[in-house]
C-alpha cells in the first residue's frame, strides 16, 4: 500500500476525508523548519492493524489516529505513555529507535491547553460532560488532574457508572444527578457526544447555567452543530467548538515525534477564518 510513500507521519481514521491535520501539520512544519510530510489514510473497518503494519514497515515514523480506530490503537502499541494507559485509548503512535511503537493520547492535554487560552477554565470549577464514550476516556483525566471536578450526564446509565469507576481514583467524578447536586451552576459544560447525535430541546435545565457558564464542544464542523445552536437559542456569552482542542492535541503530537511545541494560536485563528468563509461560501 505505501511502495511509492513520500510521507512519513499521517492520520489514520474512517472516515478521513473532512480531517484539518494535513493542513495544521503542513503550518507546524513550515514554522519549525522541520521536514514533517503528513498525508491522510482512510482505513477500511477490519484492516486498521494491517494498515499500520505496512505504514511502519515502510517509512512511517509517527501517526496519529482518530475514530474509530483509538482503542485498536491502544492494543497495537508496544509501550504506552502514563496517560494513555489511563485513558485506554491511543491517537498519536512514535516509531523509537526501530524497535518499538509508543502509543500516546493528547486529547486531554489538547482539551485542557485551549480550555485555558480561552481562559473557560480554573482550578475548582464544577464541570458538566455530555457522554461517555471513547472521547471522554481521552479527556477525563487532564481534568481531574488540574483538580475540577466532573458530572457524566449520558443517555445511557451503565455507561456512566463504567466510566465514573475507571476515573474516580484521580479524582473527585460522579453521574449526574439532579437530585443530588450541591452546586447551584455549573461552570463548564463540554459536549463530547458524537456530532451524530441527534437531539431536540434543551440539552440541561436552564437553572443549572448561570450566565457566566462556559461551553465547549469537541466537535467542529463548517456549519454550527446542535449544541452551539442551543448555545446560541439560550443567549449564551462563552462558547465556542473543538477547532483549538483539535490544533492543541496535533501540537503535543507533535512534540512527541520531535520535542519541539509549535505555536498554536494564529492556526486556531486561521482555521476558524477557514470555517467562517467555507459556512458563507456554503450559503451562495
Amino acid at each position: 500500500m505505501f511502495k511509492d510513500q513520500k510521507f512519513n507521519y499521517a492520520v489514520f481514521g474512517n472516515p478521513i476525508k473532512h480531517s484539518k491535520s494535513p493542513m495544521i501539520h503542513s503550518f507546524f512544519s513550515k514554522q519549525t523548519g522541520i521536514l514533517h510530510t503528513y498525508n491522510s489514510i482512510h482505513v477500511p473497518l477490519k484492516d486498521f492493524r494491517s494498515v499500520l503494519c505496512s505504514f511502519f514497515e515502510k517509512y512511517g515514523q509517527g501517526a496519529n489516529v482518530t475514530a474509530p480506530f483509538k482503542r485498536e490503537a491502544y492494543s497495537f502499541s508496544t509501550q504506552l505513555t502514563e496517560r494513555a494507559k489511563i485513558a485506554q485509548s491511543v491517537n498519536t503512535l512514535k516509531k523509537v529507535d526501530n524497535q518499538y511503537l509508543l502509543g500516546d493520547n493528547t486529547d486531554g492535554i489538547g482539551l485542557l491547553s485551549d480550555l485555558i487560552r480561552l481562559n473557560f477554565i480554573k482550578k475548582n470549577y464544577s464541570i458538566l460532560i455530555l457522554g461517555a464514550g471513547g472521547a471522554v476516556q481521552g479527556v477525563l483525566f487532564s481534568l481531574l488532574s488540574f483538580g475540577c471536578s466532573v458530572f457524566i450526564l449520558n443517555r445511557t446509565i451503565e455507561n456512566s457508572k463504567k466510566i465514573v469507576l475507571q476515573f474516580r481514583k484521580y479524582g473527585n467524578i460522579n453521574i449526574f444527578n439532579q437530585e443530588l447536586l450541591n452546586i447551584k451552576y455549573f461552570d463548564l459544560i463540554i459536549n463530547a457526544r458524537s456530532i451524530y447525535t441527534e437531539e431536540s430541546g434543551n440539552v440541561l435545565p436552564l437553572s443549572l447555567i448561570s450566565s457566566k457558564t462556559c461551553f465547549y464542544d469537541m466537535n467542529y464542523q463548517i456549519d454550527n452543530t446542535f449544541f452551539i445552536d442551543w448555545c446560541i437559542k439560550i443567549g449564551a456569552t462563552y462558547y465556542t467548538n473543538g477547532i483549538g482542542m483539535l490544533v492543541f492535541q496535533a501540537a503535543h503530537s507533535y512534540f512527541l515525534w520531535h520535542n519541539i511545541l509549535p505555536e498554536t494560536n494564529y492556526i486556531i485563528e486561521i482555521l476558524n477564518k477557514k470555517n467562517n468563509m467555507e459556512f458563507k461560501d456554503k450559503l451562495i
